[in-house]
């Protein structure tokens, strides 16, 4: 039997991103996204100010997001750097992806540095990508530079900003092992 420390640690370890490609069309039980946005509220947060604030995008509301991302890149990107297909991949993951959930942030200037509103909502977003892991969904966080342009599509506030989108879906991928260096390159240890 596997004590709790342990099977945490292997859903750590085994968490990969799974990319939009690798997505059967199998769907994801709406409770099984709830499962997975509820976790997020667990991510340590200053002040609690719990800044995290998601999107679900699902079913036609996709292909809006999609429709909206081509038209921004469109619009952001000059005649002579224009690639249709970059424009293309849009509609393509979006398709791909059974849910597609933006990941904002509501920032309280007035009580914590933005810093540790951004740092709250990775840790929000760990939660929810070790939360998959274990759902056997596959997702990733992706962060293309025209999600500075979707406030509007997505109605958020004037102290809120979309930090990204996290792809999720149903796959079969075989697992993979990190490409990590060793933790000890990493530490440096003080009084022993």
């Amino acid at each position: 039997m596997s004590t709790k420390a342990e099977i945490l640690s292997e859903i750590i370890k085994n968490r990969r991103s799974v990319f939009p490609e690798s997505y059967t069309q199998e769907e994801i039980p709406t409770n099984i996204v709830e499962q997975i946005l509820e976790s997020a509220n667990y991510a340590p947060t200053h002040k609690l100010t719990q800044p995290w604030r998601f999107t679900v995008i699902r079913k036609n509301a996709k292909a809006k997001l999609a429709a909206e991302m081509g038209r921004i890149y469109k619009e952001q990107t000059p005649a002579e750097k224009f690639l249709q297909k970059k424009h293309d991949s849009f509609a393509q993951k979006t398709a791909q992806a059974d849910t597609v959930i933006a990941i904002n942030i509501q920032f309280h200037e007035d009580k914590v540095p933005n810093w540790e509103e951004i740092a709250a909502v990775a840790c929000a977003v760990q939660n929810m990508a070790l939360t998959a892991e274990s759902l056997n969904v596959g997702a990733y966080w992706s962060s293309p530079p025209l999600i500075a342009h979707l406030d509007s599509f997505l109605g958020l506030a004037e102290n809120e900003k979309c930090y990204g989108l996290f792809y999720m879906g149903k796959h079969s991928e075989e697992p993979r092992l990190a490409n990590r260096t060793p933790m000890a390159d990493k530490v440096k240890w003080m009084g022993e």
